[in-house]
């Protein structure tokens, strides 16, 4: 079966990531678009969700791309005209707007899909595997990166419910919740905000074990950073083995040697990973990388930082 497919939100990532994705992939036929200033040629094009629901245009699941604030809203109103729905991270701004929106799946019997697309690529996988059994007493996270380069003109962003540095920053998380062999927890974290912006532009995190046992696992995230960007993930286990996953979890480094390098097909993946729920009518809805990025604002201490423009 063809799945018929509506990419609701044509901005970057939608445009960078979702709809070359989807003209890939064989499960899918792009069959609209919705937004308020794009337009795609060859395809009907909408202003709202609701013109696309009205136009009864033949819809199987839709692509929510839209900043998180808005998103519950629309995937009720999605779920309500019998779509299934996949969700770009980060997937609301709240979980109990997460919560909200899986129990609402449930209830139409349909197909939601939370897509942490960091989480698919061939390295993290295989970093996942050797650490199955290990005991990890340290970690440290340094996903920098430069607003401006990935981000341009999103004032969304800046707002509350736009997450700020924690939007590249779930990313990192939604690799660590998957390879870790047992979960983590927010200790501490200090969050850095422009005297301007309402959300953080940078967070230095603590994080500890659920068992107490003492281990040292941190994490920096930063939006300033110029020239190269910086995606990385250092493991160390008990025994001795040092594992490194670099440029956001494409390549694996273990004991200083390369084991592998991976082709970036994070979104090819989250296609057919979304074609897979879809034929058999399960959801995927993991929330553990927005519980820890709530629990750093809940414990976080807040820093004023320089204006930013």
């Amino acid at each position: 079966m063809v799945f018929k497919i509506a990419v609701v939100g044509l901005g970057k990532i939608a445009t960078d990531q979702h709809l070359p994705c989807i003209a890939k992939n064989a499960d899918f036929k792009l069959a609209a678009g919705v937004s308020r200033n794009t337009k795609l040629d060859n395809v009907p094009c909408f202003e709202s969700l609701g013109d696309l629901i009205s136009s009864g245009t033949s819809i199987d699941a839709v692509a929510l791309c839209t900043p998180p604030s808005v998103r519950l809203a629309m995937a009720r109103q999605a779920l309500d005209a019998g779509y299934h729905v996949l969700i770009e991270k980060p997937p609301t701004p709240t979980l109990g707007e997460m919560f909200a929106m899986i129990d609402y799946a449930k209830i139409k019997g349909r197909v939601l899909y939370a897509a942490w697309h960091s989480r698919y690529n061939q390295a993290v996988d295989e970093a996942k595997r050797r650490l199955a059994v290990k005991r990890v007493s340290k970690m440290k996270i340094t996903w920098r990166e430069d607003v401006k380069r990935w981000h341009p003109g999103q004032e969304w962003i800046w707002e509350p419910g736009g997450f700020g540095v924690f939007d590249p920053g779930i990313n990192a998380l939604s690799i660590v919740t998957k390879i870790l062999p047992e979960p983590i927890f927010v200790e501490q974290a200090t969050i850095e905000v422009p005297a301007n912006k309402a959300t953080p532009i940078a967070a230095q995190i603590r994080f500890k074990r659920g068992d107490g046992a003492k281990a040292d696992l941190s994490a920096d995230f930063d939006w300033r950073q110029k020239g190269e960007q910086t995606w990385e993930i250092g493991i160390a286990a008990t025994d001795g083995m040092v594992l490194n996953l670099k440029k956001g979890g494409s390549i694996l480094e273990v004991g200083g040697k390369l084991i592998m390098e991976a082709p970036l097909e994070e979104y090819e993946m989250i296609y057919a990973r979304f074609a897979e729920l879809l034929q058999s009518g399960k959801s995927d809805t993991d929330v553990t990388p927005l519980q820890l990025v709530c629990d750093c604002f809940m414990l976080g201490r807040p820093v004023t930082t320089a204006e930013f423009s």
